[in-house]
Parts: C-alpha cells; sequence; structure tokens
C-alpha cells in the first residue's frame, strides 16, 4: 500500500513492495504473478475495510435505512483520517485510473457505479419520506456527496490541521438531510 500510495501504480515495483513487506521478491510473486494482480488485492482490501466499516454502522439497507447509510458514509470518512496510507493510495491511484489503460481502471469504474447507486437509493428513500430539503435529484446529490468526499479526501492530505474530512462532508449532508445535524 505505501509503495502505491507513494508512487503510483506506475512507479512501484515489485522488488520494493517485497523488501517493505519483509519477503523475498519470489515469495510476493508467489502470491501476486503481477504488479496488476497485487494492486487489485490492495484495493480490494481497502475496499472491504471500507464495506465493513458502513455495515458496523448499519448502512446495509439503503432503502429501508437511508439515514443509516449516510451515516454509514460518515464512519468510513472518520476512519480514512485515521489511515493516511490508504487515504493516500486512494487519491494516487484513482486519479491515474482515469486512463482506460489503467490497470484499475474498470475497478474505479465500478466502484464509482455502485457507491452512486447505493447513495441514490438512499436519497430517493429519504425524498420519498419527505426527510431530503433539496431540489437536486437524488443521483446528482449521490455523485455530489462522493465528488465532496473525495475533494476533502485531497485536501486533507496536503493540510491536515485545518481540513476536516468528517465535518465538511456532516456540513454538506446536514444541508440537505435535517435529521443529520441532530
Amino acid at each position: 500500500m505505501d509503495a502505491f500510495a507513494q508512487t503510483g501504480f506506475y512507479g512501484a515495483t515489485m522488488k520494493d513492495v517485497a523488501r517493505r513487506a519483509g519477503i523475498s521478491y519470489t515469495g510476493l510473486m508467489h502470491h501476486f504473478p503481477s504488479k496488476e494482480d497485487l494492486l487489485i488485492a490492495v484495493l480490494e482490501f481497502r475496499g472491504e475495510q471500507s464495506t465493513r466499516l458502513m455495515e458496523a454502522a448499519g448502512a446495509r439497507d439503503p432503502v429501508g435505512q437511508p439515514l443509516k447509510a449516510l451515516e454509514g458514509l460518515l464512519a468510513v470518512s472518520a476512519d480514512n483520517s485515521l489511515s493516511p496510507g490508504l487515504l493516500e493510495l486512494h487519491c494516487v491511484i484513482s486519479g491515474e485510473a482515469t486512463s482506460p489503460e489503467h490497470p484499475a481502471h474498470a475497478y474505479y469504474t465500478e466502484r464509482y457505479r455502485k457507491l452512486r447507486q447505493f447513495f441514490t437509493a438512499a436519497f430517493t428513500a429519504l425524498g420519498e419520506r419527505g426527510e431530503l430539503r433539496s431540489p437536486v435529484p437524488a443521483e446528482t446529490l449521490a455523485t455530489m456527496t462522493l465528488a465532496l468526499l473525495n475533494g476533502l479526501q485531497a485536501q486533507w492530505l496536503y493540510d491536515r490541521d485545518t481540513v476536516d474530512i468528517q465535518g465538511g462532508l456532516r456540513a454538506f449532508l446536514a444541508s440537505v438531510v435535517p435529521a443529520l445535524a441532530e
């Protein structure tokens, strides 16, 4: 994770990763035959951590419990600031992966699609219950929420003393979902 976070996918070498992990290059290649395989495993590990945090916050059902879905996102944002290496990895690799030729392009395309669907369902359910204070369509709110989170995370990496990831995200969400201000 550190190697990818510091130098990106293209700058990291398998020999450097093996050295950092304290295993032989051959041992690393036994588990991950290519750098692409290793990258996808690292990204999936990060995604699984976020999923566990969301589920721990009760964010399994964005339609039945839409507030829990948003609270789960706040829990993930708080945890992200405790893992700067993983956050750096996400920022570096997600930026690189915008190129269709990047090995993580399909991973991020699918990840963002699923996240937008999840939060669109939450915002739609809140709107149907009269708990949403925004004329913005649910799909757009979902996209804006993820864009805000990504932007806050990147800014935090530059200025950890003044940028508050969770506070900024909570303020935005509370502006459209009054129940989150309580």
